[in-house]
């Protein structure tokens, strides 16, 4: 009995069910007590390792997403940007608007939380191993830039389409010339009404033709991202400038 229980702990840790095996002892314990049944033990025992098994393909969507950081909607200070709407803003976490192939887009200036809620957006996303990637939009213009250059712009935009919920972080942080513009339009074109997009931007809506350079574009653009999507305009302070500030008033 003690040699093939032995045998089934080695086969069951060759197979990598190292929960199932660890926990093995205690639960024929509970099966000769009368404690629990036979198929019951079975069943929480492969629980137990289809639990890890997800738990590890959540944490690689999450790896390779991308992310700059990893914080939850749990770590945002609501109470300090009273204009945010708080129970709006944490729907998106049931990731409704990925179903529906709607658009997010963040509207503030620098330092008032935009990254945070759609990075916050974007692991709920990976956690549910849902397709994300988060870029910076001056990392995306330099990467479809180098990508024509070698003759594989189709290709790398294929790449960026195929992700479900794609994060473009900072638009408008520096403007574009012409080249950018369009090599922005093509990827916005290609996602439009298949898949979800997440732009975070310090620019008004309305100043998008100085980012772009020109207005017919800009127009393009925001004609495909604002078709089925939510805009979250944030007004308030920035959080990196909050304690020097405090103290600051409090000196004075």
């Amino acid at each position: 009995m003690q040699n093939n229980y032995n045998k089934l702990i080695n086969n069951l840790n060759n197979l990598s069910l190292t929960k199932f095996s660890s926990n093995l002892y205690s639960y024929i314990s509970l099966i000769n007590n009368g404690e629990k049944s036979l198929i019951d033990s079975l069943y929480e025992l492969t629980q137990l390792e289809i639990d890890v098994k997800n738990e590890r393909a959540m944490n690689a969507c999450v790896r390779v997403a991308n992310f700059p950081f990893l914080k939850s909607f749990d770590d945002f200070d609501f109470s300090f940007q009273p204009s945010i709407n708080k129970d709006y803003i944490t729907n998106f976490q049931y990731l409704s608007f990925l179903k529906n192939k709607e658009n997010i887009i963040f509207i503030g200036t620098p330092g008032v939380g935009k990254t945070h809620l759609a990075t916050s957006i974007g692991i709920e996303a990976a956690k549910q191993r849902t397709s994300t990637y988060f870029i910076s939009c001056a990392d995306l213009i330099l990467q479809l830039k180098r990508a024509r250059i070698e003759n594989r712009l189709e290709q790398r935009i294929k790449f960026f389409c195929k992700y479900k919920l794609l994060i473009i972080d900072e638009v408008g942080f520096l403007p574009m010339d012409v080249e950018s513009s369009n090599l922005f339009f093509q990827l916005v074109a290609k996602r439009y009404e298949k898949s979800s997009t997440i732009v975070t931007t310090n620019k008004p809506l309305s100043k998008w033709g100085e980012i772009f350079g020109d207005s017919v574009i800009a127009n393009a653009i925001l004609d495909r991202l604002l078709h089925h999507s939510h805009v979250i305009n944030i007004v308030g302070r920035s959080y990196r400038t909050k304690n020097i500030l405090d103290e600051l008033e409090d000196n004075n």
